[in-house]
């Protein structure tokens, strides 16, 4: 029998990372149903992503899979997610990228059609900007795209790419769905999503004070 092409031991540490902050962030509210998925990098042609279907509440290890940057299963029939493109595209892209987490909070679908107009949220002024790596001040300002949504997922991370090639991002929201944030590691990812959410919530309260 062949050995494994990704190391099982670095996937077992990944796996026990992705069942426990999904459960985390599920009792946070933002994985209503069985929605969202979470990957963490393996190396550069693997990650580990969660199964399709799951309740991410409920997770166990046996519901990590790897797949290859091309979103293919590896070494197991189950299946992934179907924007499991969405999660490769950025480690194929981004090699300092070490973790991708896509939720859907309330705040977050509802910003998405909001600001779907617009194509995006600019935060400015809020000290939590600081929170996003590379920032140093509240004076710039964080950009988080809005993109429509739509099954082609080619097309999605079409639109992603162009996105990416503007400048640095830490995630983006999707029309209706929810939201795609990424670090170097979960506590990174963890930090920009807690971040997005924080002031997603913020512009929000802004818009109905000041309709």
């Amino acid at each position: 029998m062949s050995a494994l092409p990704y190391d099982p031991h670095r996937l077992a540490e990944a796996a026990g990372s992705l069942v426990t902050n999904c459960r985390e962030l599920a009792q946070l509210g933002l994985t209503p149903a069985t929605s969202s998925n979470f990957s963490q990098r393996l190396d550069d042609r693997h990650c580990a992503i969660t199964v399709s279907g799951r309740d991410k509440g409920r997770l166990v290890q046996d519901d990590i899979m790897v797949v290859d940057f091309d979103g293919r299963p590896v070494a197991t029939d189950k299946r992934p997610s179907a924007e499991t493109l969405l999660h490769t595209q950025l480690y194929r892209r981004l090699a300092d990228v070490g973790c991708v987490l896509h939720t859907h909070s309330k705040a977050q679908t509802v910003a998405s059609r909001l600001f779907a107009r617009d194509g995006h949220i600019t935060f400015t002024g809020y000290e939590l900007q600081k929170a996003f790596r590379g920032n140093a001040t509240h004076e710039g300002e964080v950009r988080l795209p809005v993109l429509p949504n739509t099954q082609d997922m080619p097309e999605l991370a079409a639109r992603v790419e162009a996105e990416l090639a503007r400048g640095p991002l830490w995630g983006y929201l999707i029309e209706g769905h929810g939201l795609y944030a990424w670090g170097r590691d979960m506590a990174e990812a963890r930090r920009h999503l807690d971040a997005f959410e924080f002031l997603i919530g913020c512009e929000l309260d802004l818009r109905r004070m000041h309709p």
